[in-house]
């Protein structure tokens, strides 16, 4: 949702979001600003970033392709205006396994720009890079001959920005990795994730004095990325070993295809079930969803065959899957509830509310629920 495909590289969709020009917007306008010729350095600063994003690009594939090695499946990289996001099913297990992928990206970005600024002493004559520098500090020209180095200092800061000890950043999974070697995960991803809440509140408090407005908008995205991965872990420790048939509602109302609307309707209001298995015979043949209620009574009317406004293509779970990686499954699909099904049989429904049900008397009471390995 929102994104655009560019490519497949390796198996792995890139996608663009919709909200990316906004940095060529800025990078235009940037850049533009104060130039003799303004189109000439707004041009540049779109070409600029525009290769960039190439190189962002790479660090995310080498994040993938280290996951992939590792038995992880990587779902897409997505570009947005700050940087790429590799979205990944399933993160390696082991620790040493999460540093080399963590490690992947930066050092990815610090050989492009250990290469670039070789390539630049190659072509350039070495007072290219005072030149440069000092044109970059004092806003000066900036000729086409300074696009490697900008991209060469620019990687070499990626690199560096991307091994800072804080969630999203890759040096958060680095030193959860790290500590993972000596003391529980889910503690080590605690340690994590306060080491990156702290250095989010002192990068906070630097833009707050310093009246720079990036700099406290990369610490309100360092401290919220610290944060969801704290949530996640705990959410996954809690989770972990348990499985579907162990959380699931076992009785749900089921409708039948040609009921009329008005059926649902009446079961939602008799009770606090808002989604129904659609069975034929026993046979689950869709799902009707509380959206697709509403949408079938805003569009047809409370007579419509319930056919006419189900789901006939659906995530479903098996009893014996693994209760967390459903969870993750739901929140990729935006899904409030998948049937469970066992050889073609229809079981019932796992919601929403079963996991945070399940979520709270675990965390509550830890031994409540058997698991297994």
């Amino acid at each position: 949702m929102g994104s655009l495909k560019l490519v497949t590289i390796k198996g792995i969709p890139v996608r663009i979001h919709i909200t990316f020009p906004l940095i060529l917007l800025w990078a235009a306008v940037q850049f533009g600003r104060g130039q003799s010729n303004v189109w000439q350095g707004a041009l540049f600063g779109v070409v600029v970033t525009l290769l960039l994003f190439i190189c962002v690009v790479l660090h995310e594939l080498a994040h993938s392709l280290f996951a992939i090695q590792f038995g992880g499946r990587v779902i897409e990289i997505t570009l947005l205006p700050l940087g790429g996001v590799a979205q990944m099913e399933r993160l390696p297990d082991r620790p040493y396994q999460e540093l080399l992928m963590a490690l992947a990206g930066p050092v990815t970005s610090g050989v492009i720009g250990v290469g670039l600024a070789f390539l630049t002493l190659f072509l350039f004559p070495l007072r290219i890079w005072t030149d440069f520098l000092r044109a970059l500090s004092s806003g000066g020209k900036l000729p086409w001959s300074y696009l490697l180095p900008y991209l060469a200092v620019t990687n070499l800061f990626l690199a560096g920005f991307n091994l800072l000890p804080a969630f999203p950043m890759d040096g958060g999974r680095v030193l959860r990795a790290i500590l993972a070697t000596f003391m529980p995960y889910g503690r080590a991803t605690a340690l994590a994730v306060r080491v990156g809440q702290a250095l989010a509140w002192m990068l906070g408090l630097l833009g707050l004095f310093g009246r720079d407005v990036f700099l406290i908008l990369v610490a309100l995205f360092v401290y919220t990325g610290a944060t969801q991965e704290g949530r996640l872990v705990q959410l996954k420790t809690a989770l972990a070993g348990l499985r579907v048939r162990q959380a699931y509602s076992h009785s749900p109302q089921a409708v039948h295809p040609e009921d009329p609307l008005s059926r649902a309707v009446d079961l939602m209001l008799e009770g606090f079930q808002s989604d129904f298995p659609v069975c034929d015979g026993g046979r689950l043949v869709g799902m009707l969803t509380r959206n697709g209620v509403l949408r079938g009574l805003r569009e047809y009317g409370p007579q419509v065959p319930i056919h006419t406004v189900m789901l006939r293509e659906f995530p479903i779970a098996g009893p014996e899957d693994d209760l967390f990686d459903i969870q993750q499954r739901m929140s990729e699909l935006g899904a409030e509830v998948v049937p469970v099904v066992d050889a073609g049989t229809f079981l019932g429904l796992l919601t929403r509310q079963d996991l945070e049900e399940a979520y709270r008397l675990v965390t509550a009471y830890p031994a409540l629920l058997p698991r297994r390995r």
